[in-house]
């Protein structure tokens, strides 16, 4: 059973096969590659980037998509996780791609139904998908990964994105700095990774700065003063993106919060990736389903 819950494990050569793959989808116009395949995306979390990105993905491919709202579902009504797994299943489907606010749900969706399973984002676990996203939107600005140097900046300790980016990243040969005040940064640090709490001390150095958003769904707002005082502190402006080299980016996972991590003049520069790595998001998106759907084919 082929599927994506967690890149933990991956060597570089398989990193490297799936980005190549992706790639690959980059330019490609509609196939009927998969026709007759089913895909359900079964989102218990909100997602506009993730959830449509998949959708166009797998409709690329092919495939079916059947869609799963919960706050229109039995869910609403007390049916539980497993039983609304296994009614998906046996309605049919080939793969899940799945959100959930619980870090195993992905381990227990693939138990129940016997199918692939793709994390779009589970829990405190990571967000495997959009490292790749990430890394093959550096791949193309730079033409190469290694070497590049980049500080992931913000709610470090609650991003499912960041976790993703610490496995994976250094395995391409990407330096990380964790940059953020105190109580964003991860308790520990099993990646053996810099860290830092002064930004504008990095900037001069790195090739990316990647910035995440405050989590406040996940108790995060209460740490910082005031939106103002963080953005003050670490939010991307157009000074402190003269303070980085000529040819250094900002990307940004989204949704934004325009004045707070990032104000709108550099969102919106020509040094921002930020459509960049939406875009992207079909054809890595294309390249993960198509590897779970040939392995049930």
């Amino acid at each position: 059973m082929s599927g994506l819950i967690t890149l933990h494990g991956w060597g570089r050569e398989r990193l490297t096969e799936i980005l190549d793959k992706a790639e690959g989808y980059v330019a490609s116009a509609q196939s009927t590659a998969f026709s007759g395949a089913t895909v359900t995306c079964a989102f218990f979390e909100a997602s506009t980037r993730t959830r449509l990105s998949f959708e166009r993905a797998a409709h690329r491919l092919g495939a079916y998509v059947m869609g799963f709202s919960p706050e229109l579902s039995s869910v609403t009504k007390g049916e539980s996780f497993k039983d609304t797994i296994l009614t998906l299943t046996a309605i049919g489907t080939d793969v899940f791609i799945l959100r959930h606010t619980l870090a195993d749900a992905a381990d227990l969706a693939a138990g129940w139904s016997g199918r692939p399973v793709i994390n779009a984002g589970l829990g405190s676990r990571e967000h495997p998908t959009q490292t790749l996203i990430d890394a093959l939107t550096l791949r193309q600005e730079f033409g190469r990964l290694d070497g590049l140097r980049m500080a992931i900046v913000g709610d470090i300790r609650n991003s499912r994105v960041a976790r993703g980016h610490l496995i994976a990243l250094p395995t391409l040969g990407v330096e990380l700095t964790l940059v953020g005040p105190t109580p964003f940064m991860p308790q520990d640090n099993p990646w053996g990774v810099r860290t830092s709490t002064n930004l504008d001390d990095e900037l001069g150095d790195v090739d990316v700065v990647y910035l995440l958003r405050i989590q406040a769904e996940r108790g995060s707002s209460a740490d910082i003063p005031s939106s103002a005082g963080y953005a003050r502190r670490y939010g991307m402006n157009e000074e402190r993106l003269s303070m980085m080299k000529p040819t250094g980016v900002v990307m940004h996972p989204g949704p934004i919060n325009r004045g707070v991590e990032i104000d709108d003049a550099t969102a919106d520069s020509e040094r921002s990736l930020l459509v960049r790595q939406v875009a992207n998001g079909v054809p890595v998106r294309m390249a993960v389903i198509a590897e779970a759907l040939e392995g049930v084919r």
